[in-house]
């Protein structure tokens, strides 16, 4: 498989855990976001959508969006599994996953920043106090989830990493690298501590991609 990769984009960090999870080899290929490598007709014949992830297939097909990619490795490869066996928990994962990736992520992925920036002319500082409210605004409703509903305990849900920590890790990756105070979410950052115990968590990081700088 090939995947088609930001080092510090947060939607090819979680799809990187998943597949490490799942102990799948993939092969690297960079796209750089901030030279807009992902507008180049080349990447949009592969991904019209111009975002990463996207997975090749072995068979060429092409697999796009990081969490219906990770639906189609939990179906692919089910073990190790990444939702856990009973429906219930299966929605509750599904749903802490989805309060990352479509309430806190879209408000602050690049596309956002750079149209704050250059399409609205906000001020650095206005874009940064954006990035940070919503940030604080989502991680405080994670936490919520977290410490106040039944199904947490070494992970966010069960004792066994899953959908919703591939989503989260890199939430905090994010939260840290603006220098957002994360300490209003003791849940949040006690499971991400016990994620980056694992090698699968550790491999995924930025810094540790080819493409990082």
């Amino acid at each position: 498989m090939k995947l088609y990769t930001f080092f510090r984009g947060s939607s090819p960090f979680r799809l990187r855990i998943a597949l490490n999870l799942k102990g799948l080899a993939y092969e690297s290929i960079p796209v750089h976001l901030g030279k807009n490598a992902h507008h180049r007709p080349e990447f949009g014949a592969i991904n019209p959508q111009q975002l990463v992830p996207a997975l090749v297939l072995d068979d060429g097909q092409v697999l796009t969006q990081s969490l219906a990619i990770m639906e189609y490795l939990e179906e692919k490869y089910p073990r190790p599994p990444l939702l856990p066996p009973d429906a219930t928990g299966r929605a509750r994962v599904r749903a802490l996953a989805l309060l990352v990736a479509c309430e806190i992520h879209p408000l602050n992925n690049k596309r956002t920043l750079d149209y704050l920036r250059s399409g609205l002319r906000r001020e650095e500082a206005q874009v940064m106090d954006w990035y940070r409210h919503w940030i604080a605004d989502g991680l405080a409703k994670l936490e919520a989830m977290l410490a106040g509903t039944p199904g947490t305990a070494e992970f966010s849900h069960g004792d066994s990493p899953t959908m919703a920590d591939c989503c989260m890790v890199p939430q905090v990756f994010n939260a840290q690298r603006y220098q957002c105070d994360t300490a209003p979410y003791p849940t949040v950052m006690r499971v991400f501590g016990e994620c980056m115990r694992l090698d699968a968590f550790d491999r995924a990081r930025p810094e540790k991609q080819p493409d990082a700088e």
